[in-house]
């Protein structure tokens, strides 16, 4: 089914949503992964701290992004990469949240992507007792995989939303979400305090 989407997934370095410091990002052409590609981004000022319950997390040092690019550095291959696709991640809004709060505090422009979130579609497909990442995605019949890896859950949220298309006998994205009820969204920027 030509189901087409970019999935989405960021590790940040602390509490605060701007600190991302890892992204995965997979790109899906008819329900199959097409591209992947991951790096690691150095978080901005001011949130740069890594707290070591995120490190035991992810495994991201402090040192391991000192020579990475910057939000803003990295912001155009993020764009060039997604296009025009719908954006899907896991709790989107916690990944939405990252982009919102990273061009905030580094005062770049706000990609105005479109989104829709696997966990809402997790909840419309499968009879399961939670829909963490790991669970939904085994249900979607994908095997297990590097969990906080950016890549990886990136790749297991693409195999939960490609699942729901077939199950749903769908044939994009938008239609996904037409049958199950779920809204995708528009991406806007915090607004300035001026």
């Amino acid at each position: 089914m030509p189901v087409d989407f970019t999935a989405i997934d960021f590790e940040t370095a602390n509490s605060h949503p701007s600190s991302a410091c890892s992204v995965g990002l997979v790109r899906v052409r008819a329900g199959a992964v097409v591209d992947r590609v991951h790096w690691l981004i150095r978080p901005p000022s001011g949130h740069e701290a890594f707290l070591p319950f995120n490190i035991r997390i992810h495994g991201i040092t402090p040192a391991m992004v000192a020579d990475s690019r910057d939000w803003a550095g990295q912001l155009a291959d993020l764009r060039e990469f997604i296009g025009d696709d719908v954006t899907v991640a896991h709790n989107a809004s916690f990944d939405m949240g990252v982009i919102r709060a990273a061009c905030a505090e580094t005062v770049t422009p706000t990609p105005r992507l479109k989104y829709l979130c696997s966990v809402q579609i997790s909840r419309k497909t499968y009879e399961i007792p939670s829909h963490r990442l790991p669970l939904s995605a085994a249900a979607a019949g994908y095997g297990e995989f590097a969990h906080h890896d950016a890549l990886a859950d990136a790749e297991a949220c693409a195999a939960i939303i490609s699942d729901a298309a077939r199950r749903h006998a769908v044939d994009s994205v938008a239609a996904l979400a037409k049958q199950t009820g779920v809204r995708i969204q528009q991406l806007k920027a915090i607004p300035l305090k001026l």
